[in-house]
């Protein structure tokens, strides 16, 4: 049997293809970590550091927790509009 219409032809390439969900879990994971590790060596530079440099590292460790939740949640919420499933609704006349 024959498929038709225009989405008959189309198929999902796998190299286009999201990785799975726990693999972006993992990877959003370790770049929070390291944010972390980042900001604990900030303030370990705030108590080394002489007083005008202490404070850009005081002003790192105190921002970077923000940053660093905003660059691991930013994660599937950049699936293309194309891949995503939207049903066809009926129309009534």
């Amino acid at each position: 049997m024959k498929w038709r219409g225009k989405k008959a032809n189309q198929s999902q390439n796998i190299t286009s293809a999201q990785p799975s969900l726990s693999q972006d879990q993992s990877a959003r994971q370790r770049k929070y970590f390291w944010s972390m590790m980042i900001r604990t060596f900030c303030f370990i530079l705030t108590v080394l550091l002489p007083s005008p440099w202490r404070w850009i590292a005081l002003i790192g460790a105190l921002t970077l927790p923000y940053i660093a939740v905003i660059v691991a949640n930013a994660g599937r919420e950049t699936i293309r509009d194309a891949v995503m499933f939207r049903p066809k609704r009926k129309e009534l006349n």
